[in-house]
Parts: C-alpha cells; sequence; structure tokens
C-alpha cells in the first residue's frame, strides 16, 4: 500500500486520466469560439441597427436573422473542418495498420527505434516495443508513431452542434440586452454586458489553452468594443442620412 492508502501501482483515486480528453476538449473549443462569435456578431449588428433606429421590431428581425445565420454558418464550418481532420486521422491509422499486416518485423524494430530515441537503452526499447506489441500492436503504433488514439478521433457532429448551440447562447446575450432596457439605455447596456461576457468567453478560452489569461482576455474585449463602436458608427450614419 502507498502511503495515500492507494495499492501500490494503482494510480492514485483522485489522479486525473486523459480517457475522452480530446473529444472534451474538442467540443470545448468548438463551444467557446462558438460563444465568442455569437456575442462579437450580434452585438455588432444590433448596436448598428439600434444606432440607425429605435424601432424595437427592427432591432429584433436584424438580430434574429445574424443570430440564426450565424449559427448554421458555425455549424457547417466546423463540421467541415473536423470532418476534414478526420478523414486525415482515418487515412494515417489505415496506412499504419496496412503496414503492420505486411510488415510486422520492419514495424516492431520502427517502434524500438522511437523509444531508443526517448532515451531508453537498445534492450530496453526492443522489450518495451515487443510487450506493447503483444498487448495491442496498432494503438501502440498509432500512438507512438502518430500521436492518435485510435478511440478518440475527433468528432465532427459534436464540434458542429457545440459550436451552433454556443453561438446561439452568446447571440442571446446582447439581442437581449439591447431589447429589454429603455431605448436611452439600449447601447450603453449592451457594451456593459458584452464586455463582460468577453472577459468571461477570454478567460474560459485561455484556461482551456494554458495561455494567459489576462492577454487573452485584452484580446477579445478590445476586439469586441471596436467591432461595436464600428458598426455604431456606421449606424448613426445611416440613420441620419436616411438610408
Amino acid at each position: 500500500m502507498s502511503v495515500d492508502g492507494s495499492a501500490a501501482g494503482e494510480p492514485h483515486p483522485h489522479e486525473p486520466h486523459t480517457e475522452g480528453l480530446a473529444s472534451r476538449l474538442n467540443w470545448l473549443r468548438a463551444g467557446v469560439l462558438g460563444a465568442n462569435d455569437g456575442i462579437v456578431s450580434t452585438a455588432g449588428l444590433v448596436v448598428g441597427v439600434a444606432a440607425a433606429t429605435t424601432e424595437s421590431s427592427a432591432i429584433l428581425t436584424a438580430g434574429i436573422a445574424g443570430l440564426t445565420a450565424g449559427a448554421i454558418s458555425m455549424a457547417a464550418g466546423e463540421y467541415v473542418s473536423v470532418s476534414t481532420q478526420r478523414d486525415s486521422e482515418k487515412a494515417l491509422l489505415s496506412k499504419e495498420k496496412r503496414e503492420l499486416a505486411e510488415e510486422p518485423e520492419f514495424e516492431l524494430a520502427e517502434l524500438a527505434q522511437i523509444y531508443r530515441g526517448k532515451g531508453l537503452s537498445a534492450a530496453t526499447a526492443r522489450q518495451v516495443a515487443l510487450e506493447l506489441t503483444e498487448h495491442d500492436a496498432f494503438r501502440a503504433h498509432a500512438e507512438a508513431e502518430l500521436g492518435l488514439d485510435p478511440t478518440e478521433l475527433t468528432n465532427p457532429w459534436a464540434a458542429a452542434i457545440s459550436s451552433a448551440v454556443s453561438f446561439t447562447l452568446g447571440a442571446l446575450l446582447p439581442l437581449l440586452a439591447i431589447l429589454l432596457p429603455p431605448v436611452s439605455w439600449r447601447i450603453p447596456v449592451t457594451f456593459a454586458a458584452v464586455l463582460v461576457a468577453l472577459a468571461i468567453t477570454g478567460t474560459v478560452s485561455a484556461r482551456l489553452g494554458g495561455g494567459d489569461s489576462r492577454r487573452a482576455v485584452l484580446r477579445v474585449v478590445i476586439g469586441g468594443a471596436l467591432a461595436m463602436a464600428v458598426t455604431y458608427g456606421i449606424g448613426q450614419l445611416a440613420g441620419v442620412s436616411g438610408i
């Protein structure tokens, strides 16, 4: 028994595992990006329309149109992107499976060489390669040579759905923020709500990627503020000129 009460050689009960990690990170990444895009694009749209007119029906129509088009576009784009990645992964795995069937000795030597490159002695590297090959040759080679887990391929449907749902949820925030307050408060409330929401998505994005939260927040907040300022200016010009 170890000092924490777990049996020797067994993982600690609270130790994180990587099972399913790739697929979870895939849809989380798509979700955060979708929410961020939904907030910024819809905020820019409704702020621009609100700067040109006070008609709630016009703002609502523009917001719903932007939300719908954006969610569909995000889902389709994410599906195509992840499907292409998955096809590439499947092609590499098929090639590896074929090579294992046709040249098992060469593949064994190749696997041993990979572990020699990681610092193991020739004898130890070959023994590791032999044991991994006996256990699951395909998975051992896929992970060592390609960096892929055959059971954890990217899922285009999960990414597409996550992206569409998160875009919709993100887009609802500026839409509600522009419609619920009195007319004179619409623009300031929307600006404030959007910048706070972008700070949150920037922080989450940085945490997922292990990056600097402050820099990520600064980038998305400045980008969102700039987008709203530009569309507000265009809306003001359009409203004044009567376009």
